[in-house]
């Protein structure tokens, strides 16, 4: 199992890095071509969700990005170090601008599990996951 770790700034400019380097790995990792575009948005989707929720509360820590390649599949995983409400406990964050907030959240959470087949998201008062799992194409050799 092959691991590619990626840190970064919770800054919008920062996001489409991590697109270019999880479609790369991708790539590399066997994910079908005709998936990769697929790749490219879920990752710069769940990859502006964590910005978003770093920013809307102040966190500086960054958001961590693990590219992970397995014998028959590859994984994406999107963290960030944000207070999401725990069921039963109300919402997290600050008075006014919740329900919105936690709207956008929705539509993001939406969109990705459009682009995905195989996503799970946990969240918890010290942040939150997204994992994010396409197949990959069994490697083949060409013999001369």
């Amino acid at each position: 199992m092959a691991t590619v770790e990626l840190r970064f700034s919770a800054l919008p400019e920062h996001v489409r890095t991590a697109r270019l380097v999880a479609a790369a790995v991708a790539r590399r990792a066997g994910v079908d071509e005709a998936v990769l575009d697929e790749v490219r948005l879920a990752v710069g989707e769940a990859c502006s969700r964590a910005v978003g929720l770093h920013q809307s509360v102040g966190i500086t820590a960054p958001v961590k990005v693990s590219l992970i390649e397995e014998e028959k599949q590859f994984s994406i995983e999107v963290g960030d170090k944000a207070p999401h409400a725990v069921p039963g406990e109300g919402a997290a964050g600050g008075p006014g601008g919740d329900e919105i907030d936690a709207e956008e959240d929705e539509m993001g959470l939406a969109v990705i599990s459009g682009l995905v087949d195989d996503v799970e998201v946990s969240a918890g008062e010290h942040g939150g996951l997204i994992r994010m799992t396409w197949p990959t194409a069994p490697q083949t050799v060409v013999l001369p």
